[in-house]
């Protein structure tokens, strides 16, 4: 038998399409919002939110039994921050721009409503590796919709993909720019990460009617 059952390798699969935490519970928006203009950011954070989720539901799996129920989300904010903490450091050591950019936008994944539900919904009630494939699956459905989100705002906003111009040169008018194309800077603005969403949200209904509410 393989290293992953067929039920466990549904807690990865899920979140990739029908189980979506951002098209389809809804989750993690804010930051499909704010730091979606740029592919490197939305990669960065992506994995960023992998390292904790991962990580912060083995952790909360194994302190399930004596984590007293009054203040288990006391204990769920704590452990999330130190390794918010960890993660912030590690960015700052590594890529001190890219941190700059992310910003505060890092910080905020104590908060983010895909983590803590993780660990409430799932970790609390099931073993370390159950738990670490959730959490694993969650983050890479979470963070496949930013990457996708940032590639098409990086790429018609700013004709670059991870800063790197594909599109020809908008200054020397090379390449489609040539032929009159422009950027279109609506693309980086936030509200178009919501519309690209709806269209993500839209185009996934309509391959599965199952997820379509009567």
């Amino acid at each position: 038998m393989g290293l992953l059952s067929k039920k466990d390798a549904k807690l990865i699969t899920d979140p990739l399409a029908d189980n979506n935490p951002i098209t389809i519970q809804v989750l993690g928006i804010c930051s499909a919002l704010a730091i979606t203009a740029e592919l490197k950011a939305s990669i960065v954070m992506s994995l960023s939110v992998m390292a904790v989720l991962g990580i912060g539901n083995v952790v909360i799996s194994l302190m399930r039994n004596v984590i007293p129920s009054k203040i288990r989300i006391i204990v769920q904010l704590v452990v999330v921050a130190a390794l918010v903490i960890i993660v912030d450091q590690v960015l700052k050591a590594f890529s001190y721009q890219l941190s700059k950019t992310l910003s505060v936008f890092v910080g905020l994944i104590i908060t983010n409503c895909i983590i803590m539900g993780r660990f409430e919904a799932f970790a609390l009630g099931n073993g370390p590796w159950k738990s670490f494939l959730d959490g694993i699956g969650n983050a890479a459905g979470y963070g496949i919709i930013l990457i996708i989100v940032g590639f098409f705002r990086e790429l018609l906003g700013s004709g670059t993909l991870l800063g790197f111009k594909v599109l020809g040169d908008p200054i020397e008018k090379t390449g489609l720019y040539a032929i009159g194309y422009e950027n279109n800077g609506f693309m980086l603005l936030s509200p178009m990460a919501l519309i690209v969403v709806g269209i993500i949200i839209w185009v996934q209904r309509s391959r599965n009617k199952e997820l379509i509410e009567d």
